[in-house]
C-alpha cells in the first residue's frame, strides 16, 4: 500500500515550491524559510527562499522578504517593499512603500526606508535616519 503525501506548494515567481500559510496572518511562507510563530505575516505578504523572520516583526500588505534576508525585533516591512539578498532589518526599523533593501545592507534602530528608496551593497541606515523618495544608498 502506498501512502499519499499531501504537499502544499506556492509559486513565489520561479515555479511552485513547498510552502504553507503562516498561522499568524495567513501569508505564504516557503518551507525553506524560517518564520517564528510570534511574527505576523499578512495574507498578501510573502516570505521565501532562506529568509528568516523572528521576534515581533511584521510583514504585511504586498511586502516580500526573500533570499537570505533577516528581519527581527519589532521591524516592519510593508506596502510593496522588498528585503532580500543578505539584507538585515531589525530593531524598530521600517521599510515600506516601494523601497528595496538588498545585498548586505542593514536598516536598524528607528530608521525608516520608504518611497522608492533603495539601500544596498554594504550600506548601513541606523538610529533615526530616514531614506525616502528616489534615494539610492550604496557603499563601495
Amino acid at each position: 500500500m502506498t501512502k499519499e503525501v499531501n504537499m502544499t506548494t506556492f509559486d513565489f515567481g520561479n515555479g511552485p515550491v513547498p510552502a504553507h500559510k503562516h498561522a499568524y496572518g495567513g501569508g505564504w511562507v516557503a518551507d525553506t524559510a524560517k518564520v517564528a510563530d510570534t511574527v505576523y505575516v499578512a495574507s498578501d505578504a510573502k516570505v521565501f527562499d532562506n529568509a528568516r523572520v523572528y521576534g515581533d516583526a511584521r510583514v504585511f500588505d504586498d511586502a516580500r522578504v526573500f533570499g537570505n534576508a533577516l528581519i527581527s525585533g519589532n521591524a516592519r516591512v510593508y506596502g510593496n517593499a522588498q528585503v532580500y539578498g543578505y539584507a538585515c532589518v531589525y530593531g524598530d526599523a521600517q521599510v515600506y512603500g516601494y523601497a528595496r533593501v538588498f545585498d548586505n545592507a542593514w536598516v536598524c534602530g528607528d530608521a525608516r526606508v520608504y518611497g522608492n528608496a533603495e539601500v544596498f551593497d554594504y550600506a548601513l541606515v541606523f538610529e533615526n535616519a530616514q531614506v525616502s523618495n528616489d534615494a539610492l544608498v550604496e557603499v563601495k
